[in-house]
């Protein structure tokens, strides 16, 4: 009898949960994005780095702010050494190994802008993955509060660069200095990191910073004894008290009709408390700053709710996000929520040295923005992007003829590739086209070689006809049409520039 064969365990094909994957627009429309954000980034005098996408657990501390996580929510692994090696879970962290590592080299203040995918081993969600790209742009070594300004500015000029106009984002600006005050008010000193009362105060922090996400009174069960979320998973809570909780929530409330008077009210919570009278001053001269550059109250709202959820801030923080109207707009069912965030971390590079270095940065959320301005673009009717001009294969022995044709179109800086595939026919390799968004088709059988032509296929148009052109204007402007064979690359250039499409 003859054995049967073991059944093979194949892979299952499936994308990590928590990760996804890229194709082509999307990668195109990052890479166009990537590309606005590094030139607004030099344009204030920015300059690049990289670093690796790995650093060792220890450089990049505990300021996650999924505590429950393995390693505080990052991906590590042990060496055989006994070192722990973890991927990045921001940009900012191994910016201050290279403040640190490279202090004698690096002029002082130091600027740089980094951009790169991080990780982070988190509880996966709607709109919420492990792996995600950033783009940071940093000062390190300035004090100033211009230099927190200017944070805020360089975003704006990142979101206007992109095609967030003036009047679809607001910059929510706050303090980490005012917050301490009103902890302070309330019972919670300052501790050294590591133990229970600074995990208290952190898990504040992170109770406020989920906001917009849980609301009012999700917050306050976070501060107390802890919420069950939908899927029925409970967050401990930070362990305070109703009193205490009350009076946070007062301070995360206390956003009145202007700046000026919200400031009023957060100098009366935190009278007594000269950290956070020290904050409200700071608060006060940024927004002096800005003005002068002509961002005010339509662009940047001081509110209090904003706390940025890492552990290492250590002054001015804020968050830009769309406003409602785009929302609308794009038909979203839920909040996009922020796009960018930033803020001081004065003690990051301290970690390392033990001499107070001031630092200040903003992070673009570069896939928020992707999806936000795929999808305006989708609302619009604005087509997508042109894959490359096909040439079709009627002839495998003419393979070289067909190549040269190709090469010819992309010297006019245009994409263009031919048919590699099995599919002999042509309705098969037009299909092709069709799902490589091609924007014209190039056709060269035995008859139109002997001729010394060759056949275009305008697909847009062919496909515009099809769903509305009237007889009249189908002949007036038919979908293929013949050129001599040496003009073909410049016929090509003319189709595509033609301004009716």
């Amino acid at each position: 009898m003859a054995k049967k064969k073991s059944a093979i365990r194949r892979p299952k094909a499936e994308t990590p949960k928590g990760f996804r994957d890229y194709f082509g627009e999307q990668v195109a429309v990052r890479r166009d994005m990537l590309a606005a954000i590094a030139e607004v980034y030099e344009l204030f005098g920015f300059e690049p780095l990289e670093t690796p996408a790995v650093e060792t657990v220890e450089a990049l501390g505990k300021y996650l702010p999924d505590t429950e996580r393995p390693n505080e929510g990052v991906f590590a692994w042990e060496e055989d050494d006994g070192k722990w090696l973890a991927l990045r879970y921001d940009l900012t962290a191994p910016l201050a190994r290279v403040a640190a590592q490279y202090r004698f080299d690096l002029p002082s203040p130091y600027r740089r802008y980094a951009m790169g995918p991080v990780w982070r081993n988190e509880k996966p969600g709607p709109g919420r993955f492990r792996q995600f790209y950033q783009c940071d742009a940093d000062t390190v070594g300035s004090s100033a509060t211009g230099a927190d300004a200017e944070m805020c500015a360089v975003t704006a000029s990142v979101l206007e660069a992109i095609g967030i106009g003036r009047g679809r984002y607001l910059l929510r600006l706050n303090n980490r200095k005012i917050l301490d005050g009103v902890l302070e008010t309330a019972g919670l000193a300052e501790a050294d990191e590591g133990n229970e009362d600074y995990r208290q105060r952190t898990t504040v922090l992170r109770a406020i910073d989920k906001l917009d996400r849980v609301g009012a009174d999700g917050v306050r069960q976070l501060l107390q004894d802890g919420r069950e979320d939908d899927s029925g998973d409970f967050t401990k809570g930070a362990g305070l008290s109703s009193g205490q909780a009350e009076l946070i929530m007062a301070f995360v409330g206390a956003r009145q009709k202007d700046n000026a008077a919200t400031c009023s009210e957060l100098r009366r919570a935190v009278a007594g408390s000269p950290k956070g009278t020290a904050g409200i001053e700071e608060l006060l001269s940024i927004l002096d700053i800005l003005s002068g550059q002509g961002i005010g109250e339509s662009r940047l709202a001081v509110d209090p709710s904003v706390v940025r959820g890492l552990g290492y801030y250590t002054g001015p923080v804020f968050e830009a996000e769309l406003v409602a109207n785009l929302d609308e707009e794009l038909n979203s069912a839920a909040r996009i929520g922020s796009v960018a965030g930033g803020g001081r971390y004065d003690g990051l590079v301290r970690r390392f040295t033990g001499q107070e270095v001031p630092a200040t940065g903003v992070s673009i959320g570069v896939d928020r923005l992707s999806a936000v301005l795929a999808a305006r673009a989708s609302a619009a009717g604005v087509q997508s992007e042109r894959g490359p001009v096909l040439i079709t294969v009627m002839d495998r022995e003419c393979m070289s003829g067909y190549q040269a044709m190709a090469d010819e179109i992309r010297r006019l800086g245009i994409r263009a590739e031919v048919y590699l595939g099995n599919a002999s026919s042509f309705g098969r390799q037009l299909k092709y086209a069709d799902k490589r968004r091609s924007p014209a088709a190039v056709i060269e059988g035995t008859q139109e070689r002997e001729r010394g032509i060759v056949q275009i296929k305008d697909l847009i148009a062919g496909a515009r006809v099809a769903k509305t052109a009237t007889h009249a204007q189908w002949k007036s402007r038919p979908s293929q049409f013949e050129v001599e064979r040496g003009q073909l690359a410049f016929a090509i250039k003319r189709l595509l520039d033609d301004t009716r499409r």
